[in-house]
């Protein structure tokens, strides 16, 4: 069990406290999100389900990115992720989504986005934040588990 469960804690108790659910839409970090989320006992009562939406047409699919946006910004991108957070909040029928796109590595970098890019979007109650973070000289499980942590220290100030 994650020994620093207080961050997952924190977004389940505030998430309860405002009756909200949450969905996460995850590239890069590949379930790790929702994963972290259920080492919290009453997590079941703000989540009902999430994507691990990796490729670019599970994105298409299920979170309504266009092709057109990700061609224009490439899928690592601020508004990629924030329309898959978007995305994920309508498809999931949720007030909170979470979208992790991003290049763990160890190949993957493109020109302006090397490896440890990640793009983070966050779409609480129908506004939409994103940032980028550059996780460098990490190795790609590391990148993950960074994004990860991220998403967690973030959360509770945008709740």
């Amino acid at each position: 069990m994650n020994e620093n469960i207080a961050l997952e804690t924190a977004v389940v108790t505030r998430l309860i406290e405002k009756n909200w659910r949450i969905a996460f839409a995850e590239s890069c970090t590949g379930g790790l999100c929702a994963g972290r989320l259920v080492n919290v006992p009453d997590a079941s009562r703000v989540l009902d389900v999430s994507f691990v939406t990796y490729a670019n047409e599970a994105k298409i699919k299920y979170l309504g990115v266009p092709i057109d946006l990700i061609e224009a910004h490439g899928v690592v991108s601020e508004e990629v992720a924030g329309t898959m957070a978007a995305g994920v909040v309508k498809t999931a029928g949720c007030e909170v989504g979470v979208a992790t796109s991003g290049i763990a590595g160890p190949s993957g970098a493109v020109p302006g986005k090397p490896v440890g890019t990640v793009c983070f979007g966050f779409s609480v109650n129908g506004q939409v934040t994103t940032y980028t973070r550059h996780f460098d000289g990490m190795a790609r499980n590391e990148v993950r588990a960074a994004a990860v942590e991220f998403v967690f220290e973030t959360l509770p100030t945008l709740l």
